[in-house]
């Protein structure tokens, strides 16, 4: 429960209501009263619907699915708690949208996620908390506080509870070499990574796995899951070498174009993923598990409120 929590109001947008719902319940409180709406012509309208003057006010969205228009709803709606004198902006970005694009990887490109940090910040943003960022650089875009939380313990108690044999965690690639790292240190198992050489057609020419995989339960890690076809990759490659079974198991489920039905179709058991997006309907949704980030993300509010160290519940 929140200490003074008449002095605290949470606001949903429109990217991840249900996850904001679960947020404001885990705090003990009621969601903030807000209206969103849409002229005729498109543009975004947005009313705070009760007083918030002196208040510390917190906004959950994501920028995923409809990203460039969710994004305008978190741009305005900054614009408006600060215009209705609140005390402090904070934004809770359960996933961080155009985070890949971190850095130039070409002539003439831009650097979107540094570019999103300084909107955020322009538009009157005083804190943001985000989960699992996809560089940890991207911090540093900003010049004010950015708290970032993690959802490897969460994954890491649901694979403890499944008491699954001969466990070993895969990085499908030397990106996601420390977040295997992590998962296998909380669940005491080894690790192993798929080194992959020279692309060219999305596709790696030659793909060596390093680490001993066969007769174990392999479980790749990453940060997000995006179309699904690296993954549907990588647990053909541990198949051809030896593995029992595959798990997969993802932060944030991006899950564009069919990857439910790269999932469906895989020779993967389960992949396990967290609600920092909002999962889009389809029928390829067997093989998939949600666990909620709703109780970290509350504690984390929490934490902020009462001034203490975030470092305390990662």
């Amino acid at each position: 429960m929140l200490r003074h929590e008449e002095d605290v109001k949470v606001f949903a947008l429109n990217s991840n209501p249900e996850l904001a719902q679960e947020i404001v319940e885990a705090l003990g409180i009621k969601a903030g009263n807000c209206s969103v709406k849409r002229f005729s012509d498109g543009e975004i309208h947005m009313n705070v619907e009760e007083s918030i003057r002196g208040c510390d006010t917190y906004l959950v969205q994501s920028i995923a699915g409809s990203g460039n228009d969710y994004l305008m709803e978190l741009l305005i709606m900054i614009d408006a708690l600060k215009r209705a004198s609140a005390k402090t902006v904070n934004v809770v970005l359960p996933y961080y949208g155009y985070a890949r694009q971190d850095r130039k990887t070409g002539p003439r490109q831009p650097i979107t996620a540094k570019l999103i940090a300084n909107m955020l910040e322009r538009a009157g943003a005083t804190r943001v908390l985000t989960v699992d960022l996809h560089a940890n650089q991207i911090e540093g875009f900003f010049n004010i506080p950015v708290d970032q939380v993690s959802g490897i313990p969460i994954l890491a108690e649901y694979f403890e509870n499944k008491n699954l044999d001969d466990i070993i965690v895969v990085a499908p690639d030397n990106s996601s070499a420390l977040r295997a790292r992590k998962l296998g240190s909380l669940l005491d198992v080894p690790i192993a990574l798929i080194d992959r050489r020279s692309y060219d057609t999305g596709e790696p020419s030659t793909v060596n796995v390093i680490g001993d995989v066969e007769g174990k339960t392999a479980i790749i890690i990453d940060d997000m899951i995006d179309t699904g076809r690296n993954v549907a990759f990588t647990s053909r490659i541990l198949e051809e070498h030896g593995v029992k079974e595959v798990y997969a198991t993802f932060t944030h489920a991006v899950l564009s174009g069919n990857a439910t039905e790269e999932i469906a179709e895989s020779n993967i058991k389960e992949v396990v993923v967290t609600n920092t997006i909002a999962l889009p309907e389809s029928d390829d949704m067997d093989k998939i598990t949600v666990l909620s980030m709703a109780p970290l993300l509350a504690k984390a509010i929490q934490v902020v409120q009462e001034k203490l160290s975030i470092s305390t519940i990662r």
